[in-house]
């Protein structure tokens, strides 16, 4: 399993993070611009990734204030996870981290972990500017 994680802090309480991100259609405002053809509802969202792939994501866990998970809701080119965390840093901030587990062979590590990397790290960095 290839682990891809990036953290940010964000200066909204860990209720406003985890409510914002708890909603599928809020991904869509983290998302790069070669994400295109983006459908969402709160649970779900499809898109397509620019030259790679497309893909449907379903949220299977919230765990309030905590994580949230989402996995492939249709066949994938490799199975993911997309897991947010959020802690409460206890001064009204909250730490969100994104982690994106994935099963790649070596070729497909090769090809995707510096993509899915930019990824997380655009996605973190978008919530701390839409949050603040």
């Amino acid at each position: 399993m290839t682990v891809i994680e990036s953290a940010v802090e964000v200066n909204k309480p860990v209720a406003e993070v985890y409510a914002f991100l708890s909603d599928m259609n809020n991904h869509q405002q983290l998302m790069p611009e070669n994400i295109y053809n983006w459908e969402s509802t709160e649970d779900d969202a499809r898109f397509t990734i620019q030259n790679m792939a497309k893909l449907a994501i379903k949220i299977s866990n919230r765990i309030e204030n905590q994580e949230i998970t989402a996995i492939p809701s249709e066949k994938a080119p490799f199975d993911v996870e997309l897991k947010w965390t959020v802690a409460d840093n206890g001064n009204g901030t909250t730490i969100a981290k994104h982690i994106i587990s994935a099963d790649l062979n070596m070729m497909m590590k090769m090809l995707a972990s510096g993509p899915l990397q930019k990824l997380a790290d655009h996605q973190t960095e978008k919530l701390k500017e839409i949050l603040g």
